[in-house]
């Protein structure tokens, strides 16, 4: 039996669910806050082989500020890059975020063009080619990057490491 006195009971238990609400109002605008503090995520660009696939934020730019080549070089020279495994009988699928493609892309292998822009979200290459000397490949491992903008400007840059997998 409790020895409160009669009502107090449920008086107490709203107090305490007011006092919960409160916190949980105040840890609601506190995330708020932090996350208007937080830098907006750039677009994201993947590439899919077979089931696998791997996709990436920006390696450099991506905020719509043109790219001077200087920065756009060291960029391609970034050793901490997403790698995926490629059998060359399979196709490379490509897939932009629709900002990326209204501003146009392109595809990169080893830093040299491989397609002419795209303003289209996705394409899909054969595995062959980026294996190929023809088109510029150096062994069993290539680098290839999305490079956001026209022929004469750059916004933004991903790349990717494409891995010989021959399974």
């Amino acid at each position: 039996m409790t020895t409160l006195p009669r009502g107090a009971a449920a008086t107490t238990h709203r107090a305490v669910r007011r006092r919960r609400a409160v916190a949980a109002a105040g840890a609601v605008s506190a995330g708020l806050l932090v996350l208007s503090a937080c830098d907006k995520p750039t677009a994201i660009s993947t590439i899919t082989v077979g089931g696998d696939s791997v996709s990436s934020e920006a390696t450099c730019g991506g905020e719509g500020k043109a790219l001077t080549t200087e920065a756009l070089n060291k960029c391609l020279q970034d050793k901490g890059i997403d790698e995926i495994k490629v059998d060359p009988t399979e196709s490379v699928r490509f897939g932009v975020d629709p900002e990326i493609a209204d501003n146009s892309w392109t595809i990169l292998l080893n830093g040299q063009p491989l397609v002419d822009p795209i303003k289209k979200t996705y394409r899909s290459i054969p595995g062959e080619v980026f294996f190929n000397t023809q088109y510029g490949a150096q062994g069993d491992s290539t680098l290839v990057s999305i490079k956001e903008g026209g022929d004469d400007e750059a916004t933004g840059l991903w790349s990717f490491r494409l891995k010989k997998d021959e399974d």
